[in-house]
């Protein structure tokens, strides 16, 4: 079974971006409803699941009792270290690892499904990324995602992308809050299912990390 190399444990470094995320995230789950949608991407998974860019380790306690094993890759240190603390307290086995999306360090096919949770708009390579998860995956497997997007409305899209190109990535570690992620994982060839676009928060002045989506895709059962 081929497995990728493995990425260096400091591939991304933002410890004060880090330590800001740990709070932030926290208050996101209760303040903006997040930990709501935390839940509906994570119900009814079972099996062996691959969770990329694990950050401080949110979703590990509300993985379901099917699921087996979780995988947890992140590459920073900081936030790794805070979710081996959550991998100790989950309700099922997760092991956290140092990695990087572009490099996933397991082997072809090894994965029923993979987790992606407001991280595709950070990672350095989307296609390569997304080509990773599918080869980890097993035919059929799932790719589920809650992700930051592309927003629907011009106006809006346009001020996405002045924000990408000047002060957004660098302020909240490499986050890019115009990237086309369904068309992403479309490209990439994985058959898209049900999906819903949301705005997070629902409620107050929307900002350019606001437009979201939440689903399912799948690697095709025949390749």
């Amino acid at each position: 079974m081929a497995r990728a190399p493995k990425a260096s444990g400091d591939a991304v470094h933002h410890p004060l971006f880090a330590r800001f995320y740990a709070r932030m995230s926290v208050a996101a789950d209760h303040r903006a409803g997040v930990a709501a949608h935390r839940e509906e991407l994570l119900a009814g998974l079972s099996g062996e699941v691959v969770e990329i860019g694990a950050g401080n380790g949110l979703n590990f306690a509300r993985y379901p009792a099917a699921v087996s094993r979780v995988l947890a890759v992140e590459p920073e240190r900081t936030l790794r270290e805070a979710a081996h603390g959550a991998a100790a307290r989950a309700g099922v086995a997760v092991e956290v690892v140092p990695g990087t999306a572009e490099a996933l360090p397991a082997g072809d096919g090894e994965f029923d499904a993979a987790v992606a949770s407001l991280v595709l708009c950070t990672v350095r390579d989307l296609p390569r990324s997304l080509a990773e998860i599918r080869r980890v995956l097993r035919p059929g497997g799932e790719l589920r995602f809650f992700e930051h997007g592309l927003a629907p409305t011009p106006g809006a899209a346009r001020v996405q992308r002045i924000v990408d190109a000047t002060v957004w990535p660098r302020l909240f570690g490499g986050c890019h809050t115009a990237r086309d992620t369904l068309a992403a994982i479309g490209a990439a060839g994985f058959d898209l299912g049900v999906y819903r676009r949301l705005r997070v928060p629902e409620g107050g002045v929307p900002l350019p990390s606001s437009p979201c989506v939440i689903g399912v895709a799948r690697r095709p059962a025949g390749g």
